[in-house]
C-alpha cells in the first residue's frame, strides 16, 4: 500500500528541493494558500507565470512550483510582470514577493502598475523587516521597532500597503496574516478571478530577524498576536481610531467582499 501524499505535492516540481526558508517562516503557509487557491478554482499551472524579486518571499514560487517562474531583480517583479502580461495576455501572471522588495526600491512600479490597473495578481508576504539580508529596517517596519540598522527603535511611520495601492488605483486590495490561511485562501481565489490589479497582503512571522530584534518572539508568539489583534474591515469601521491603535486591518477593503471577520 502506497503511503499517502499531500493534495498538492502534484503543483511541485518533482525531486526534493531543499527549501531556503528559515525554522517558523511564513513562506509555507503564504505558498500552500496560493497552491489551495489555484487548486479549488480548478486552473492549471500551465496557465501561469509566476514572478519575483529578490528576498525570501521570492523562493516561494522559485524554485518550488511546477510552473514558468521569472526570478527577477530586486524591486523589478511588477515591472518583468507587466512585461510578460504584455508579451502573453492570455497567461495568468502572479507576483509573489516580499515588502522590501515590492515596497521599498519597487514602491514606483508597484503605485504605477496599481494605477493603470494592469491584469496582474500582487500577492505581498510582509514580515517588517528585511529578513533575507541581516534584518535591516523595512518600510513596513512600525515606528518604535528596533531593528539592525534601527538601533534606538524605527524613528519613520511604516507603510499602510493596503491604503498606498488602494490611493493609487488598484482595483481589488485584501490583507490577511498568516494566522488566517483560509481567509488567504479565500483572498487570493478572490483575486484570481478579479479582471484587474490585484493586491493581497499577507502579514507573516520572520522569528529569526523580526521577532529577536523586535523581541516579538517566537513564530507562535507572532501568530497568537496576529490571531489577537486583528479586526476585520466591517468592525474597523465602527470603532474609534484609538481602539484601533496597534491593530491590523483585515478583510477586503476594495473589490468583491470576501470572507471577513
Amino acid at each position: 500500500m502506497s503511503a499517502p501524499q499531500h493534495p498538492l505535492l502534484r503543483y511541485l516540481r518533482p525531486g526534493h528541493v531543499a527549501t531556503t526558508a528559515c525554522p517558523g517562516c511564513g513562506n509555507g503557509i503564504v505558498g500552500q494558500s496560493v497552491l489551495r487557491a489555484i487548486d479549488q478554482l480548478g486552473l492549471s499551472l500551465d496557465e501561469f507565470v509566476f514572478v519575483c524579486g529578490i528576498g525570501c518571499a521570492g523562493w516561494i514560487p522559485s524554485p518550488h512550483f511546477a510552473a514558468d517562474t521569472l526570478h527577477t531583480t530586486h524591486g523589478r517583479p511588477v515591472a518583468f510582470a507587466t512585461g510578460v502580461k504584455l508579451a502573453a495576455p492570455d497567461r495568468r501572471v502572479m507576483v509573489i514577493s516580499g515588502d522590501g522588495d515590492l515596497a521599498a526600491i519597487g514602491g514606483n512600479h508597484l503605485i504605477h502598475a496599481a494605477r493603470r490597473d494592469i491584469d496582474l495578481t500582487v500577492v505581498c508576504v510582509n514580515n517588517r523587516i528585511y529578513g533575507m539580508t541581516g534584518g535591516q529596517v523595512a518600510p513596513t517596519t512600525p515606528q518604535g521597532v528596533r531593528t539592525a540598522t534601527t538601533p534606538e527603535g524605527n524613528a519613520e511611520p511604516a507603510f499602510d500597503l493596503c491604503r498606498l495601492v488602494q490611493a493609487a488605483g488598484a482595483t481589488f486590495v485584501a490583507r490577511w496574516t498568516t494566522a488566517h490561511p483560509r481567509q488567504l485562501t479565500a483572498a487570493v481565489k478572490a483575486a484570481l478571478v478579479h479582471r484587474g490589479f490585484a493586491f493581497v497582503e499577507v502579514l507573516s512571522q520572520c522569528p529569526v530577524q523580526y521577532g529577536k530584534l523586535s523581541r516579538e518572539g517566537r513564530a507562535t508568539d507572532t501568530l497568537e498576536l496576529f490571531r489577537r489583534n486583528s479586526v476585520g474591515v466591517r468592525r474597523a469601521r465602527a470603532l474609534a481610531a484609538a481602539e484601533l491603535a496597534g491593530r491590523w486591518i483585515v478583510g477586503t477593503f476594495v473589490g468583491a467582499e470576501g470572507d471577513d471577520e
